[in-house]
This record gives C-alpha cells, sequence and structure tokens, in this order.
C-alpha cells in the first residue's frame, strides 16, 4: 500500500522507528509531501517530496514489484501529473532492481530517471 509519509496509517516514524541505511546519508521522516510503500506491513519505499529520491529498504525483486505496482497504480489514481525516480539510495535509478520493478510497473526510462506520466 501506498501511503503519504505523515498518513496515520503509517506506522513508521510513531509506533515503529524508521529502518536505518547505514550506506546513504539521507533519512525517511513524516513530511509534507512524502510518499511511503509498505507490502505485508514493512516500508518497502520512501520517496522524498517530488518523488526524484527514493530510499529502498529490500533488494527482493518480488517485493520490489509489488511496491511498484501499488506505487503506479496510486499515483494513476490521484492523478499525480509526471512522476520521476531518478535516485534509490543516493545512486543513479539505471541498472538498480528498483528500475526493473518500475519498468515492468509502466514507468518509462527516460534521460532524467524512470518516469510515469499522467493518462490522459
Amino acid at each position: 500500500v501506498t501511503l503519504a509519509a505523515t498518513d496515520p496509517a503509517n506506522p513508521y516514524g510513531a509506533a515503529l522507528g524508521w529502518p536505518r541505511r547505514d550506506d546513504v546519508s539521507h533519512r525517511p521522516g513524516r513530511k509534507a509531501g512524502g510518499l511511503v510503500v509498505l507490502v505485508d506491513g514493512s516500508l518497502v519505499l520512501y520517496l522524498e517530496r517530488g518523488g526524484r529520491t527514493v530510499l529502498c529498504f529490500t533488494d527482493d525483486t518480488d517485493i520490489l514489484k509489488a511496491a511498484a505496482t501499488d506505487l503506479a497504480a496510486t499515483a494513476r489514481a490521484r492523478r499525480l501529473d509526471t512522476l520521476t525516480v531518478e535516485k534509490v539510495n543516493g545512486d543513479g535509478v539505471y541498472g538498480t532492481d528498483l528500475a526493473l520493478a518500475l519498468q515492468e510497473a509502466g514507468f518509462v526510462a527516460t534521460p532524467r530517471g524512470y518516469t510515469l506520466r499522467k493518462a490522459i
């Protein structure tokens, strides 16, 4: 499920602490504009405001596919304009497992990253 980071249904940052990633300097938070994607209650993706930067908390391709599929469905349902993922865990998105999951969910590779455009 994809939720606003500030949504009361998001347990992270309130009832549960945020998972740590020692390899990145970014930290998730209950910030306006941020999104979280949970799979079976576990945090999989944290998207900073605007969605350009993502923190990924798993390497499991099946879980990443589920997360990317729900992210795309939620973006379409909320009629978000354009969502472009440029960085994952501080590095470029190209060549990552998340990139493959995003592509399968309908995102398109662009010079800036993987983009999901608003359906017309």
